[in-house]
C-alpha cells in the first residue's frame, strides 16, 4: 500500500477515520464556537445569575403556590398537547403519505402556517374562533364549554403551534417505508392491525418520539400565541413564561431567572428521557 493510501486509510487525532474531503477539525472548532456563544453561554449566564440568591430564597420562589401553579400549566399542558399532536400528527401523515385526493399539495402546504404564522397573529385567530361570540365558541358556548380564557385554550393553542413539528418528522420517515413490508406482513397472514403495529409503528417510532419531543420544547417555551387565548389569570390560566415576564416588569430579576432555572432544567430532564427513549427505540428496530 502507498504512502497516500495509508495516510488515507488512518485516523485523524480524535479517532475518526480519516476522509478524502478534510475539514473535520476547523467544521469542529467552528461548531463548538457557535454552541457556545449561541447557547452554552445565554444558558451559562442564567445559572451564575440565579446562584446570586442563596438557596432558600430560590426554594421560596419556586415553591410558592403561583409559581408552582404557572409550571403545573406550562408543563402539563405542554405535554397533553405533544401527546395529542403525535396521533393525529401521525394520522395527518398517513393522510398525506398513504393517499392521492384532490388539492393533496394545498393540505400538505397548509401543515407549515404554524412555522409562518407569527405567534401573536395566531394567538388573536384563535382568541376570534374560540371566544364565545366566534364562530366556534358560539357553538360550544351553548354546550357549556368554555375555551378562550381557559386552560383549554391554552392547550388549543399549543396544539396548533406543535401539529408542523410531528407531521414533517415522520413524513419523509413514512414516505421511504418500503410499502413490500407491508405485503409480506399481509402474505404472511398478519392482519391490518398487526401490520401497523408489528411493521409500520415500529419503524417510524424513533421519528415519531423527535416529533414529540420538538413539539413538547417548543410548547413548553410558547409565549406569542398563548397570552391572547389564555385569560393570564394567576392561579387558572397563567403559564411560566408569562410569570416570567411579570416578573421582569416588576424588577425582580431573581424571581424571574429563579423560575427560569427551574424551567430550564425540567425541560433538560425531559428532554434527555425522550432522548433514552429513542434510543432504545432505534436498538430494538436495529434486532
Amino acid at each position: 500500500m502507498s504512502t497516500s493510501a495509508k495516510s488515507l486509510s488512518g485516523k485523524s487525532l480524535f479517532g475518526q477515520p480519516r476522509s478524502v474531503v478534510p475539514g473535520f477539525g476547523i467544521t469542529l472548532g467552528l461548531t463548538l464556537t457557535w454552541l457556545s456563544l449561541i447557547v452554552l453561554l445565554p444558558l451559562s449566564a442564567l445559572f451564575i445569575k440565579t446562584s446570586e440568591i442563596s438557596f432558600e430564597r430560590f426554594i421560596a420562589i419556586v415553591t410558592s403556590e403561583r409559581t408552582l401553579h404557572a409550571l403545573q400549566i406550562s408543563f402539563g399542558l405542554s405535554l397533553v398537547a405533544a401527546l395529542v399532536n403525535m396521533v393525529f400528527g401521525l394520522i395527518v401523515v398517513w393522510v398525506l403519505v398513504r393517499y392521492d385526493f384532490p388539492f393533496k399539495k394545498v393540505v400538505d402546504a397548509l401543515i407549515d402556517i404554524p412555522f409562518a404564522l407569527p405567534t401573536a397573529v395566531a394567538g388573536i385567530a384563535l382568541t376570534a374562533m374560540y371566544a364565545e361570540n366566534g364562530w366556534i365558541g358560539s357553538l360550544l358556548a351553548p354546550l357549556g364549554i368554555r375555551v378562550a380564557f381557559t386552560p383549554l385554550g391554552i392547550l388549543v393553542a399549543l396544539i396548533f403551534i406543535g401539529l408542523p413539528f410531528v407531521v414533517r418528522t415522520v413524513q419523509p420517515v413514512l414516505a421511504d417505508l418500503d410499502k413490500e413490508l407491508e405485503d409480506a406482513s399481509a402474505s404472511l397472514g398478519a392482519s391490518r392491525s398487526q401490520t401497523i403495529w408489528r411493521v409500520i409503528v415500529p419503524s417510524i417510532w424513533p421519528a415519531l418520539l423527535t416529533g414529540f419531543a420538538l413539539a413538547f420544547a417548543r410548547a413548553v417555551g410558547e409565549y406569542g400565541s398563548v397570552i391572547f387565548i389564555a385569560g393570564n389569570l394567576p392561579g387558572i390560566s397563567e403559564i411560566a413564561p408569562l410569570l416570567i415576564v411579570i416578573r421582569l416588569e416588576e424588577f425582580r430579576y431573581a424571581d424571574a431567572t429563579a423560575i427560569a432555572t427551574v424551567m430550564l432544567l425540567a425541560s433538560f430532564f425531559m428532554l434527555f428521557v425522550i432522548n433514552r427513549l429513542q434510543h432504545w427505540a432505534e436498538r430494538r428496530g436495529a434486532r
